[in-house]
């Protein structure tokens, strides 16, 4: 399947410049600040009319092309893992990453929360309205199936920073069901309520929304059944951490991926080195991912955001979440993965018609590298290459730095890794059908079919194959795996120097020399496994608690 560019620009810009209203929520509860997205809305009289339902469903996505969100902002905290650095000096981000932060700091991570309960209010005025307005037929299926999938999506954003399942809880639920009055609420006691909740939009997401196959190419992008039931999974994957039970639902979700046919049958791309370019958006792998345009201001920023800071004066690439030596070191030898990841000393890329090899002397771009580890992001890198790709495959605005590039949210690769991690967990390391899914991951990255199906196995695998993709964050698996130590550790980068005095120009190599630029950090799970709630939404609130230590 070809990706139509003008397409999915129509949809983006819809949902970025819908008319007044379809980002309308309730005012009343104040603690959420759910307040209408433009002047002159009068709240639920929006949703009084048929006419404007179908165009309010493109509203729900509007986040996409918020910086706070899909930019930077989701980033500061998954940039408290072990896979990367800031990239660039910042003090209230190095709050975050240190564990030192407090509920006031005003990285930009704190819009996440006040930006899906609007989306969560909009979903919920959709719901309300396919009832009161008595819609049927296929415009019910299309409101319903995507409010449930936008509502779900929004808590799966935001209840696995900062929900547990003790001593703080989840987050306030409200569906479509809850009082205004009601909505300044105390958290529910687990945060297992929230996944169990996702899971059931998900459900009713997945019984409105259509197959692939009954999507028009016009269509694609949207949400369809294996999106609802791979976010399904994922939320059980999370939920698993506290009750192993939920592990059988993660394989229950999968298998129902995992069994589609025809033209919805999803496969790994046989190319990893291609995988990741507009024109396999949608590929055999292609569950669900966010767009952007090349032509107007929408989609998500993360792509431009990291990289070279300047992009070498051919493009204003931000420089912002430098890659690590300890990501760089878990792929093995022969790993595709990794250049198609990562560029490190001794390897070429081309940005904007440059090229680069990192580390040879002969090279002035390639040792004034703005990255503190002296690695840069290159897995969503294909829309820069070439000059030829602006206004086509990236936007040609240093400030608004979007592509035609998918941003993954799920593609078949991940659900594989959740079956195989929920198989080894509740069956045994050692399980038949976890080894079969992890060996056909390696064969694709150029590896040996040798996995032993072993917890450490899974957990390499998944920390190579999703490095940096979205809703897939390495934080949330060492949080769910307890394993604090490896944020304990410092974090190293390469000596970019001694590489270059040691280059070899017939091989291409230097010595690899490792160097620490991040310092040990002190980690306490009973405090930093939740990150705050913004002290903003605690201060409008009556009963809504703050997570303990902050």
């Amino acid at each position: 399947m070809r990706t139509n560019l003008k397409i999915k620009v129509g949809i983006l810009a819809t949902s970025l410049l819908l008319m007044t209203g379809g980002l309308s929520s309730c005012s009343d509860s104040d603690f959420l600040n759910l307040e209408p997205y433009t002047e002159g809305d009068t709240n639920n009289d929006y949703y009084k009319d048929k006419a404007n339902l179908r165009a309010s469903v493109d509203a729900l996505s509007r986040f996409v092309s918020i910086e706070e969100v899909t930019g930077r902002g989701y980033m500061w905290l998954e940039n408290a893992s072990d896979n990367l650095t800031t990239g660039r000096p910042q003090a209230q981000a190095a709050q975050i990453k240190n564990f030192t932060m407090d509920a006031s700091n005003g990285r930009d991570w704190r819009d996440n929360w006040e930006t899906m309960y609007q989306v969560i209010s909009s979903a919920n005025e959709l719901i309300k309205a396919v009832d009161n307005l008595g819609v049927t037929g296929d415009d019910k299926d299309f409101i319903l199936g995507n409010a449930y999938f936008y509502r779900g999506l929004s808590y799966l954003w935001l209840a696995p920073w900062h929900g547990d399942d003790g001593p703080n809880g989840g987050i306030p639920i409200i569906t479509h069901k809850t009082e205004v009055k009601d909505m300044d609420m105390e958290r529910p006691k687990s945060v297992l309520a929230n996944y169990d909740q996702i899971i059931a939009d998900m459900d009713a997401a997945a019984e409105h929304l259509p197959l692939l196959s009954q999507q028009s190419e016009s269509e694609y992008g949207r949400p369809w059944k294996a999106a609802a039931w791979g976010l399904a999974a994922r939320a059980a994957l999370y939920a698993a951490q506290f009750d192993q039970s939920y592990y059988e639902k993660v394989i229950t979700y999968c298998d129902k991926i995992m069994s589609l046919s025809g033209q919805d049958k999803r496969a790994l791309y046989p190319d990893i080195t291609k995988l990741f370019t507009t024109a396999n958006n949608f590929s055999s792998e292609y569950i669900f991912s966010f767009f952007g345009s090349a032509t107007v201001h929408a989609g998500p920023k993360f792509h431009g955001i990291s990289g070279q800071n300047g992009g070498w004066a051919r493009f204003n690439t931000w420089g912002y979440f430098a890659p690590t030596v300890e990501l760089y070191e878990s792929f093995e030898d022969g790993d595709k993965r990794r250049k198609n990841t990562i560029a490190g000393p001794g390897d070429e890329l081309t940005f904007v018609d440059l090229n680069v090899r990192i580390g040879d002397p002969s090279s002035k771009e390639g040792n004034e590298l703005s990255s503190d580890t002296k690695l840069l992001f290159v897995k969503w890198l294909s829309p820069y290459r070439s000059a030829k790709n602006a206004g086509v495959e990236y936007l040609p605005d240093g400030n608004f730095m979007t592509t035609t590039l998918g941003q993954v949210v799920v593609r078949y690769a991940d659900v594989m890794l959740m079956k195989a991690e929920a198989l080894i967990w509740l069956r045994g390391e050692g399980n038949g059908e976890a080894k079969e899914l992890l060996n056909a991951i390696r064969t694709r990255a150029g590896l040996p079919a040798n996995s032993k199906a072993t917890k450490a196995d899974l957990k390499r695998e998944r920390r190579n194959e999703l490095a940096f993709e979205f809703n897939t964050p390495r934080w949330m698996d060492i949080m769910r795996w307890g394993d604090f130590q490896l944020l304990e550790q410092p974090l190293h980068g390469f000596d970019l120097a001694h590489f270059a005095a040691t280059y070899d120009a017939n091989t291409g190599r230097g010595e690899l020399k490792k160097v620490e630029v991040w310092p040990a950090r002190s980690f306490s799970p009973d405090k930093n496994k939740v990150f705050p709630i913004p002290q903003s939404t605690i201060d409008k609130s009556k009963h809504l608690k703050q997570n303990l230590g902050y």
